[in-house]
């Protein structure tokens, strides 16, 4: 996989992160953007957009010049590593400790960092191991020996925070206490243990403690009572550990901002060290990432950058302050097709406890790859010769632009199954989807790309909402949901396909759940993304033989719109204009075409403009995968019809439509003739306002001859957005 592909401006010599980090890849000084008040920078974007990438790509390119530490907040393991002693030990400790042992290795320009403060406070929390006796506490202290000193080199002086590493002498005295009958917790192990840290402190280290564990909730100014009470916070769990949790990562800041505001950091120092947080939308990277942003918030300063993911396009709901929609102020924003980085500062000013935390927020969009860079992706991974004029080169990157928006994985999946693939130039781009794939060092069998695609954008990356009991079926659910529109429709598939279960989801809960994964949202298809959709569409029809899940469906919402037609209801969404043109929708996919032309005969004279616009909702659907597709014929008259001149037109021009509208096959000059011809065949007939159609021949054979889409929606605006 090509690393750098579509962040290369972001990550080069002069790109936003060479000025974020103050410097370069190749080590070149620059002039810092922001600060001291720095804002929280958050990749927003959904499942295949290379958050994830772009952040090993930013440890690869500056983690030799600048400390640089990425850090997984998905991955289990820290919460595995907290499993032998809950009572000392959290998740968010063992990622804290991670970042810092790292860091105390670091061999770049000023050389490895010392972490002390983190160290007081993370011994101070080892008073919950194991029941609180001595020996225990002593062990789990030791667990962090290596991080209140710089390891001494020769010829290397060290600071003055410690006199020196207080394991041992600390493990002396309190293995002279095992022998004595304590309580859990015991204060005694308490008191003891900050005996031995404050009698290890040299002078400056005590004024810093004083400064900032005297800070501490209810610590009046003093350190050792500071101390004290973030132990008891951490083992009484809930809101209590998250505040010691909040201020050991801001201690673990302050540890790495000593080390560059002093004399000898300021001297051989440069750049800024970054704390890169991959999956930063799990519990532990919301709960990193609301501590630094709370604590900047009420004023904290440091040079620490700080990048996260976001999945969710406004940089998650914890931004907001539970603000309802309509009055949320979305953070400042940079897209890397911008000229440059936006200036930025607090709406409010700093220390203001008000503001929502999105104001300390840089959003970094992520970008979608240009069609340059799209049809260079997929010419690199050909393996074969181009037929003569290179027909199949153009019909390949069509079908993977349309399939994949230009989403970045989706581009290098398809463009590495379409290697050896073929498309004649009518084939639907759906049939690339089984191409077989195979991903490289995997020794399993090839699997259509499909299939791996489904796998790796949805589950692999379940939302963090989403209920347990749910998680295996998640798949199934939204391949059904592929073919609903709006709530509603979505909510009468969830019912049929979740009867008998005793916790159902809901088509709003669905919605939320999709929106939270950063998955668009479309006012006329439930599940929003283009490419997405066709992927749980051509699934669908697979599930059982001769697409009978596809038909299934489609009959299932036929009937409740026949249903809701029959009482008269109006539609409960702008998706169709009536109940019955939905209901012809679904009718038309599922083997109703002749009922549909019928009914567009039948609905024509005397209402053109409605007719337009209730022909381009019906006709706004995928073709069924099986069998040939025949409307490109049928639209031409070639194949056989009955019924009256206007029936036959009214059919002709539905069949034209609906390869428009579906935007998984080329259309061109020839559909966009095709369209003018029919329209004028019809505008003049004898009809009551037959006239007005000869306009719209104008406008919409315009449009497909641009192979633009004769209905827009959020949808067809992704088959056109680059960069």
């Amino acid at each position: 996989m090509h690393e750098d592909l579509g962040f290369e401006k972001l990550l080069s010599e002069d790109g936003f992160f060479a000025y974020l980090l103050g410097r370069s890849p190749s080590g070149a000084g620059r002039d810092p953007l922001y600060g001291p008040d720095l804002p929280v920078v958050l990749l927003t974007g959904g499942p295949g957009m290379g958050k994830g990438r772009l952040l090993h790509a930013v440890q690869d390119h500056f983690a030799t010049k600048v400390p640089v530490v990425r850090l997984d907040c998905g991955s289990p393991v820290y919460a595995h590593r907290a499993g032998p002693e809950p009572g000392a030990r959290s998740a968010a400790t063992e990622a804290l400790v991670e970042m810092a042992r790292r860091l105390c290795t670091w061999q770049g320009t000023g050389g490895s960092f010392a972490f002390p403060r983190l160290f007081a406070g993370l011994a101070v929390i080892a008073t919950g191991a194991a029941e609180g006796t001595p020996a225990a506490v002593a062990t789990e202290v030791e667990r962090y020996e290596e991080l209140p000193q710089k390891r001494r080199l020769p010829g290397l002086r060290t600071g003055d925070f410690w006199k020196g590493v207080i394991s041992g002498s600390l493990q002396n005295l309190l293995t002279a206490m095992a022998g004595q009958a304590l309580d859990p917790y015991s204060a005694a192990v308490g008191n003891a243990l900050l005996e031995a840290l404050f009698q290890s402190l040299a002078p400056r280290g005590r004024v810093e403690l004083e400064r900032i564990y005297g800070g501490y909730p209810g610590a009046a100014g003093q350190p050792m009572h500071g101390l004290s009470n973030l132990a008891t916070d951490f083992q009484a769990r809930g809101e209590a550990r998250e505040l010691a949790e909040d201020f050991l990562f801001r201690a673990l800041r302050e540890d790495l901002e000593a080390a560059y505001a002093s004399a000898s950091g300021w001297l051989r120092r440069v750049g800024r060290p970054a704390l890169l947080l991959d999956h930063a939308e799990s519990s532990l990277g919301e709960r990193l990432l609301r501590a630094v942003l709370t604590d900047r918030r009420s004023g904290q300063r440091d040079r620490v950058v700080i990048v996260g993911t976001a999945r969710r396009a406004d940089g998650g709901a914890f931004l907001h302050g539970g603000l309802p929609p309509e009055e949320v102020v979305s953070p400042a924003e940079f897209r890397p097709s911008d000229c440059g980085p936006p200036e930025w500062s607090r709406r409010l000013g700093g220390g203001s406890e008000r503001a929502p935390l999105a104001d300390g927020v840089l959003l970094l969009r992520m970008p979608f790859l240009t069609g340059d860079q799209l049809r260079r992706e997929t010419e690199r991974r050909q393996t074969r010769g181009e037929p003569e004029g290179g027909a199949n080169r153009r019909r390949i990157d069509a079908a993977v632009a349309r399939l994949s928006g230009g989403r970045p994985h989706t581009v290098i999946r398809l463009a590495d199954a379409a290697a050896a693939f073929r498309m004649s130039a009518d084939a639907n781009d759906r049939d690339l989807l089984e191409a077989p794939l195979r991903l490289p060092g995997d020794s399993a069998p090839e699997r259509p790309v499909a299939d791996v695609l489904l796998q790796e954008l949805l589950m692999d990356q379940l939302p963090v909402g989403l209920p347990t009991e749910h998680r295996g079926e998640w798949l199934d659910l939204l391949t059904h949901l592929s073919v609903a529109h709006d709530e509603e429709c979505a909510d009468v598939l969830l019912r049929h396909h979740q009867s008998g279960h005793v916790n159902r989801l809901t088509a709003h809960q669905v919605s939320k759940l999709l929106t939270d994964t950063g998955w668009p949202s479309c006012e006329r298809h439930f599940v929003g993304d283009f490419g997405l959709r066709q992927m749980l569409v051509h699934r669908l029809y697979g599930l059982r033989p001769d697409g009978a899940a596809w038909y299934a469906d489609h009959h299932l919402l036929r009937d409740h719109y026949a249903e809701r037609a029959a009482d008269g209801r109006p539609p409960d969404s702008g998706a169709f204009s009536s109940v019955i043109a939905h209901r012809m929708n679904h009718h038309l996919v599922s083997g109703g075409t002749d009922d549909v032309a019928d009914h567009l005969a039948a609905t024509l004279p005397g209402r053109p403009q409605e007719w337009c616009a209730e022909l381009l909702e019906i006709a706004q659907a995928p073709y069924p995968p099986g069998g040939a597709d025949a409307r490109r014929e049928r639209a031409q008259g070639l194949v056989t019809s009955e019924g009256p001149a206007l029936r036959r037109t009214a059919d002709q021009l539905l069949h034209a439509v609906w390869l428009c509208e579906e935007r998984t096959r080329p259309t061109g000059q020839e559909t966009a003739r095709t369209l003018a011809k029919l329209l004028e065949l019809l505008s003049i007939m004898e009809f009551d306002g037959a006239g007005q159609l000869g306009k719209v021949a104008t406008y919409w054979s315009g449009l497909a001859a641009n192979e633009q889409p004769l209905l827009r929606c959020a949808c067809t605006e992704q088959l056109g957005r680059r960069g």
